[in-house]
């Protein structure tokens, strides 16, 4: 990947600094769509759930079943059957309810921000391969589209995490509201219908998505003032 693209990119040690909350952490619907993170996020619970259950099974059985009704081979293959789904039910519950929906928002749109720079690197490598002919002036815009497009991730994550950890002090940041639509907007690629015209459609996509989300934290803003 060459150096400006990334440069561009969104690290999750940034994303955990930028937003308070390990991204690992947010239960995001859109991960079920796709069958590699739906894969990882299942298999991530289950491995908890089996880590859980011989501690939760060892305590009720210790302080709740021995008292009341002595040793129970019985009792004990099902708490090892219903431990485990209830932990895995428990716990899908509370990442539903502890994830918050304009943070999963801003989370997908930086997927999309991410997909836009693997596409760019692709065309990259296809060039250097002599596979394909792009205009270097219409990348250098779409670089530049994704910068203005980063900055506005960067300043839309760090208003929701001073909204969510303390809704007054947001009122004293108004700054973190602007945005960079605008430059965007007025930006022209040579062949908006070839693969760099696709990209710069994107990003502007994105800061449209990402607007969306700033509109609903400065009413969130204006409803707690």
């Amino acid at each position: 990947m060459r150096a400006d693209l990334q440069s561009l990119e969104i690290s999750k040690g940034e994303l955990r600094h930028l937003s308070g909350i390990d991204p690992d952490d947010v239960f995001r619907p859109s991960m079920l769509q796709d069958a590699g993170k739906r894969l990882s996020f299942l298999v991530n619970e289950i491995l908890i759930a089996i880590a859980l259950t011989p501690i939760v099974v060892g305590g009720l059985y210790t302080f709740i079943i021995l008292p009341a009704i002595g040793p129970s081979i019985y009792v004990t293959i099902l708490l090892l059957i219903i431990v485990p789904i209830s932990i895995l039910a428990g716990r899908w519950f509370w990442l539903k309810k502890h994830s918050p929906k304009l943070l999963v928002n801003l989370l997908d749109d930086i997927d999309r921000y991410h997909a836009v720079l693997t596409a760019i690197d692709i065309s990259d490598r296809l060039e250097i391969a002599g596979s394909a002919n792009t205009s270097l002036t219409d990348r250098s815009q779409v670089i530049q589209a994704l910068r203005l497009t980063r900055e506005d991730l960067i300043r839309a994550l760090m208003s929701e995490k001073i909204l969510r950890e303390n809704k007054n002090s947001i009122a004293a940041n108004p700054e973190l509201f602007s945005n960079n639509l605008r430059s965007l907007e007025a930006m022209q690629v040579n062949d908006r219908a070839g693969e760099y015209g696709r990209l710069l459609n994107e990003a502007l996509q994105i800061g449209i998505g990402v607007q969306a989300e700033m509109r609903k934290l400065q009413n969130q803003r204006s409803r707690s003032q």
